[in-house]
């Protein structure tokens, strides 16, 4: 291939914003564009293009475009569009930037007035693979939560039509766990529900401001109730005076009630509820001044290998005791959706048989964030 047609072949894969490679009659890179340079992360050029993408159906579409007299035509990927004709389309796991990736990828000749080689378009599909199996595994946790408590229901609705139709303990008890179950399906509705609400919204920024220690203050006066029937002593700190900051305060009022139940639930062993909050003058994540809010227990405490994980949805470090407290495996991961949307961050600490430490840490300004 000569000098001009290269430079014209690499002028053309420049305008091409997706990776794109070009060899040339004997499978050698001729040319390759920023993105391709930056996903394969080095200089190739020259280099036979087996040592740039050794995956085997990935190498056959090449060898064929290359020299179509030569080699049959492998398929294209049923699962994908038709490509036009003359052009293969196939997916392949493919090393790239020291990782695997999920591509698509596209191969077809360099038009005849260029010069004889091919052309090699690589769709990275990892982050769309990855949020698909999100989705997989999502259906299949909803479907998991609310498939046990309707089965047991329909047990109980068959068992109270026919041998405990007439036994009015048995009715009573049944109806209790039936009242029990619908209760825990339409709290993980709600959460559900909850959120969706809060990941659309978190890309936007809160327009109101909030006084953070009234606000926590006002969430303890609600809790008084379940705090008093946990038998646990309350000690807080900072909550005096005023600090105003940017904030949806219902979103917020979700965050430290859920955090302080959660601390009520698990950490009642413990006796201690401790609600602190204090100013950061710079935090070096969130690039200016700050407010921590605390909340920290005494109880059992969290396994370390467990701390990396809370956040995820359905996630639970005891599934059976989580769901005998009525939790729905949603709230920590409503919880960091909120955070995140405030800008902020959300820390976890906890030590076996010592206790946790929940901080939410929310900047004192938007405009460094």
């Amino acid at each position: 291939m000569t000098q001009g047609a290269q430079r014209r072949v690499a002028g053309l894969l420049e305008a091409i914003p997706v990776p794109t490679l070009a060899v040339d009659e004997r499978a050698r890179v001729i040319g390759a564009n920023a993105a391709a340079r930056g996903l394969f992360g080095s200089d190739f050029t020259s280099q036979p293009f087996v040592n740039v993408m050794r995956h085997p159906s990935v190498v056959e579409a090449v060898d064929w475009a290359v020299d179509p007299h030569n080699h049959d035509q492998p398929p294209s990927d049923p699962a994908l569009p038709a490509p036009p004709e003359g052009v293969l389309r196939l997916r392949a796991a493919i090393l790239a930037d020291g990782r695997d990736v999920a591509a698509e990828i596209t191969v077809s000749p360099l038009p005849p007035a260029l010069a004889r080689g091919a052309m090699i378009v690589v769709l990275d599909q990892s982050v769309t693979e990855e949020a698909e199996q999100v989705r997989r595994d999502f259906v299949a946790n909803v479907s998991h939560e609310l498939k046990t408590p309707l089965t047991a229901m329909i047990g109980f609705i068959d068992t109270l039509r026919g041998p405990a139709r007439d036994d009015a303990r048995a009715r009573d008890r049944f109806l209790d766990i039936m009242e029990s179950e619908a209760g825990r399906m339409n709290r993980l509705v709600s959460d559900l529900l909850s959120l969706s609400r809060v990941q659309s919204e978190e890309r936007r920024r809160p327009s109101s401001e909030v006084d953070l220690p009234m606000l926590l203050r006002g969430v303890l006066a609600t809790l008084a109730q379940a705090i008093a029937a946990a038998d646990v002593r309350v000690e807080t700190e900072g909550l005096d005076g005023s600090a105003r900051l940017p904030g949806d305060p219902d979103q917020l009022v979700q965050v430290f009630q859920n955090l302080i139940e959660n601390a009520l639930k698990y950490g009642r062993t413990g006796g201690y509820l401790g609600v602190g909050m204090r100013r950061i003058d710079h935090d070096p994540r969130l690039r200016g001044p700050a407010w921590a809010v605390d909340i920290s227990d005494r109880g059992e405490g969290i396994d370390e290998m467990h701390l990396p994980r809370l956040t995820e949805r359905f996630y639970r470090v005891d599934t059976h005791r989580s769901r005998a407290q009525g939790g729905t495996g949603l709230g920590l991961a409503i919880v960091k959706h909120i955070v995140n949307r405030h800008r902020g961050r959300l820390k976890i600490d906890s030590v076996r048989g010592e206790g946790s430490r929940f901080t939410v840490i929310l900047p004192e300004s938007l405009t460094r964030t």
